[in-house]
């Protein structure tokens, strides 16, 4: 399960809206003084994301808590994300060339183009579809698994954007 630190902002019944500090992996890296990741995670600035998990210990605004997702879900929502469009969008094209090839259109390559975006387009609506589907499912919801002592992360802590 990834697990990180957020504060609670606002609670909506089964839900609860926190907030957690946006971290770069730069921290622990041997070479941060000289990459360039490292100076553009300075110059940004750390930022918070507010996200909606299931409030399953019914915590309150203001509670320092641990939300945890687990990797399968990590991972099949990025390959939706990223895995499909990019597959979609080069099926297409290719099957666009193979097309144009078999029809004998001597614009194979805009034939191509124009199936690569309707694969774009085909792989939007699926993601969208998808995302719907998903909404409500336990297992693609971050949920707080435990409250950390008072002492954690205070609201103050927390930049509003």
């Amino acid at each position: 399960m990834i697990e990180e630190t957020a504060v609670v902002v606002e609670c909506e019944g089964d839900y609860a809206w926190v907030e957690a500090q946006r971290k770069s992996s730069c921290d622990q890296c041997q070479v941060k003084k000289g990459c360039g990741t490292s100076v553009l995670a300075r110059v940004v600035g750390q930022k918070s994301s507010r996200m909606r998990v299931l409030n399953s210990l019914q915590v309150h605004e203001g509670e320092s808590v641990i939300i945890g997702l687990h990797e399968s879900a990590m991972l099949s929502g990025s390959m939706a994300v990223y895995l499909v469009p990019l597959l979609s969008l080069l099926l297409f094209a290719i099957t666009g060339q193979e097309v144009a090839e078999q029809l004998l259109i001597p614009a194979t390559e805009l034939v191509s183009i124009v199936f690569a975006i309707i694969g774009m387009l085909v792989a939007i609506v699926w993601l969208r579809l998808f995302t719907r589907r998903i909404a409500n499912d336990s297992r693609y919801q971050p949920q707080i698994l435990r409250r950390l002592p008072s002492a954690g992360l205070s609201g103050s802590n927390i930049v509003h954007s």
